[in-house]
């Protein structure tokens, strides 16, 4: 028996190690392509709380501001933005409640390097004011974000 029991841990400490690995990679960040900062604003679609990562799900607001931008297959253009875990982007305010659908806000993220429409958040969120007459958010101006507008609040950091 006393032969066998090291072989038995060896095999036990082999599987926590394969095991541990895609744990490990999971949470890598080299998917994102971090020589890259790109700032968007889009309209809130979905909030996702994961324990591990929270996400954006927003719809991108075309440049000048006029509407929401459109794909060649004329469909909206969709962009995600990972987080830190729930709880720990909701100690910064970002919840359920303060992003919900329809919410505009500005976003700097480290974009994957396949090109798809996901990136990494890098900093605070700023979330453009409501107008309190037509109870709509008021839009950037072309090519600013809702960091520009006074009466913006910052999610996540004190600096935009």
């Amino acid at each position: 028996m006393r032969t066998k029991l090291p072989i038995i841990m060896a095999g036990t400490l082999a599987g926590i190690a394969l095991l541990a690995v895609p744990a490990l990679s999971h949470h890598s960040f080299a998917m994102y392509d971090q020589s890259k900062t790109v700032v968007l604003t889009g309209a809130m679609k979905q909030f996702i709380s994961q324990a591990n990562h929270a996400e954006l799900s927003f719809y991108l607001i075309q440049p000048d501001r006029k509407g929401i931008e459109k794909g060649p297959d004329g469909k909206p253009v969709e962009w995600g933005v990972e987080m830190a875990g729930a709880a720990a982007v909701a100690q910064q305010g970002i919840t359920v409640q303060t992003f919900k659908a329809g919410t505009v806000f500005s976003v700097k993220l480290n974009p994957l390097r396949d090109g798809k429409n996901f990136g990494s958040r890098t900093g605070a969120l700023a979330v453009c004011p409501v107008d309190p007459v037509t109870n709509k958010p008021k839009l950037p101006a072309p090519d600013k974000h809702c960091d520009s507008i006074p009466g913006a609040t910052l999610y996540g950091g004190t600096t935009f």
